[in-house]
């Protein structure tokens, strides 16, 4: 799986804008607290106001806040708004596929990628992320000498 630029820069966003506790914060701000380019950053952050997670103001007491708190929003709500679907298998989503012979079961090996995922991703707030506390189960899985090996 390949996290694209877009979703991991439109997490580091949202994270800076949770760990602002509320308040406005400006987009150069942000860009530069996370070395996002502004250009980029311009278009994250309006697939995050369209998909409602984030609010803005213009003017020099605007910026950008969570359109609702932190610890209801999740990663997979932020990686959604910018980069549609978790799992896509050639634009398609993992139940739309059919395969045959000898690849028949691959559909469900794209599945049980996509729920793995989804236990990550899912269970990850921004409050979490922002804090640096994430859930018990995501910390055993990073601590796990296997997931820091790379093949």
């Amino acid at each position: 799986m390949r996290v694209s630029a877009k979703a991991d820069y439109a997490l580091r966003a949202a994270a800076e804008l949770a760990a602002a506790g509320g308040g406005p914060v400006k987009r150069e701000a942000m860009s530069s607290a996370q070395n996002i380019p502004p250009k980029f950053l311009e278009n994250i952050l309006g697939d995050l106001r369209h998909a409602r997670i984030v609010r803005s103001q213009r003017g020099a007491e605007g910026g950008y806040w969570l359109a609702r708190p932190a610890e209801e929003i999740t990663l997979a709500d932020i990686i959604r708004a910018v980069d549609g679907p978790l799992v896509g298998i050639r634009g398609e989503r993992p139940e739309d596929v059919e395969y045959g012979g000898a690849a028949e079961a691959l559909q469900q090996v794209w599945i049980a990628l996509r729920s793995n995922l989804r236990a990550v991703v899912e269970s990850v707030t921004l409050a979490d992320l922002a804090a640096g506390k994430l859930p018990a189960d995501v910390r055993r899985l990073a601590k796990d000498p296997e997931a820091w090996r790379t093949r």
